[in-house]
């Protein structure tokens, strides 16, 4: 979200309960075009009257109307809540790109968050917090049991504030105790290198207001020298956010003007067709004012280079409309892992200066005209996050509770894997030298054969290691040797069964702004 304030709001406060009660009733209904609830907004006072008089313990106004806004969601898709204070500010921050806070992206495990990997130049990364991490006490608080986002919220904090981490590392015997002092955290959400043989690697770790102008620069600058033979985008563990930005990112690689996504909801604003123009993707860019369009001067090759675009499990939202767009358009192959499969769109309406809701105003549809709610974006190619299988363990959207059905198939629950793990993936950095994915994706992108996993690593190691032997080498791969293994083809439907899931990251929604008038929802700039 902007830090632009929202003003000329038609909500008019007299009272605690009545102004607020009939400020939404007038607006509901002139949405529906339907007579005021009046039974059931007397029932309503009534009980709020009777807790505000008759409760064992006082109960101020604010934490009633709050509790009650609150329960009008409990019933709704799990993405559409209410933002208080807090999680008002939070998500101004986090589609910024910046909060007070360690610098490290979390999962969960057994219970305990997990360091998916520490951000550069952070505080944790300076304090030398690491990938696989587990963090069993923040400021002597046991984890055990505690939510992601309770975590999430405890290690964040304000900059020059001090926090002590207590970690088990693997291969270590005690654990650590860690002492970081918290900073500004600017979220990069875009990284990108020169792999070899002149293969142009970007990453997206998350879709905020300059992403897609930041992905132009980098892009521009990965082709100064010469245009990259090949490039991969990376959207692995991306939970998404701005709707904006992701046709922006969409739109560096397709041809102009060409549908990237349509969204059809309730309200006739909802219903939209979005292409790869400036009128689209600059809607509400933060430097749109009189700016012009920072697409207008992208290398030309970044529409023809051949490309591969990864993603994985955690890759939602935001990040499934641009690789459905590019696959629906065949402008990428996709290789990796089915995505999270949230196919729908959230509306930030303010209610005051420093609270909101977020609501499911409408359904995504890729250019073909697929919803991908529920089902994900399928992969080209499928590829296992490691050579020995997938790590990362994540709910997808379909065992979310509440979640919205597809209406286009049929539903299943993601299976279970009931099957006892006889190795135990490594952990590894994205764009790194021990990233599986981006092997297969650069042997695709050079004519070599693509493998899905490594079973010659997995059954030697499988036949070598003794229970709870975890993590040590195949008993006939000498030091350092990597087991060479045989080819297993995208479609083998011999390989291993599905990702394992538990949470990894929080999914963002796909965010396009409203104001909330006594005439209905009007969106703005």
């Amino acid at each position: 979200m902007s830090t632009r304030r929202f003003s000329g709001l038609g909500l008019v406060v007299v009272g605690a309960v009545g102004g607020v009660l009939v400020s939404l009733g007038i607006t509901a209904a002139a949405q529906r075009g339907e007579p005021l609830p009046l039974k059931e907004l007397q029932q309503f006072a009534n009980v709020f009257a009777a807790i505000k008089s008759s409760y064992v313990e006082p109960v101020t106004d604010h934490k009633l109307i709050n509790d009650a806004i609150k329960g009008m969601f409990s019933d709704l898709d799990p993405h559409s809540t209410y933002l208080d204070a807090e999680a008002f500010k939070e998500m101004e921050a986090i589609t910024q790109g910046g909060f007070g806070g360690l610098g490290i992206e979390i999962g969960s495990e057994d219970g305990m968050p997990k360091v998916i990997a520490p951000i550069e130049d952070t505080p944790a990364a300076r304090a030398g917090i690491l990938a696989g991490d587990i963090i069993t006490h923040i400021d002597g608080k046991r984890t055990k049991g505690m939510t992601l986002n309770d975590a999430i919220k405890l290690m964040r904090g304000e900059p020059k504030t001090r926090i002590e981490l207590t970690i088990v590392r693997q291969g270590r015997d005690k654990p650590l105790v860690i002492n970081i002092v918290r900073d500004l955290i600017k979220v990069r959400s875009v990284r990108s290198k020169m792999l070899d043989n002149h293969i142009a690697y970007v990453r997206i770790a998350q879709f905020q207001e300059r992403t897609a102008a930041d992905l132009v620069a980098q892009l521009n600058t990965l082709g100064a020298k010469a245009p990259p033979k090949a490039l991969v985008l990376d959207l692995r563990n991306d939970p998404g956010g701005l709707l904006d930005s992701a046709i922006g990112v969409s739109s560096a690689f397709l041809k102009p003007d060409v549908l990237v996504v349509s969204t059809k909801g309730r309200v006739p604003s909802s219903n939209r067709e979005y292409f790869a123009k400036p009128g689209d993707y600059m809607r509400s860019y933060i430097g749109s004012n009189g700016s012009a369009d920072y697409l207008s001067k992208i290398a030309p090759w970044s529409k023809t280079v051949p490309m591969v675009v990864l993603v994985n499990v955690g890759s939602a939202s935001a990040s499934e409309i641009v690789a459905g767009a590019l696959q629906d358009h065949k402008r990428a192959k996709i290789i990796g892992n089915r995505t999270f499969g949230k196919g729908s769109v959230q509306s930030v309406l303010p209610l005051t200066d420093d609270t909101g809701i977020k609501l499911t105003t409408a359904r995504y549809y890729t250019p073909s005209g697929k919803s991908i709610q529920v089902t994900g974006v399928d992969p080209d190619i499928a590829v296992d996050d490691t050579a020995q299988g997938n790590l990362f363990r994540l709910p997808r959207e379909v065992d979310l509770q509440r979640h919205l059905v597809n209406g286009e198939t049929a539903e299943e629950a993601a299976a279970a894997d009931t099957k006892e793990d006889k190795t135990e993936p490594k952990m590894f950095e994205f764009g790194g030298a021990d990233d599986y994915q981006l092997l297969q994706a650069v042997n695709f992108l050079e004519g070599r054969p693509v493998k899905k996993m490594d079973p010659a690593l997995v059954v030697k190691a499988d036949k070598a290691e003794p229970a709870g032997a975890k993590g040590k080498p195949a008993a006939n791969a000498k030091a350092g040797e990597a087991v060479v293994p045989k080819e297993v083809q995208p479609a083998d439907k011999t390989a291993p069964a599905a990702e394992k899931k538990s949470p990894v990251t929080p999914i963002e929604p796909i965010i396009e702004r409203y104001r909330l008038t006594p005439g209905g929802l009007i969106k703005t700039p």
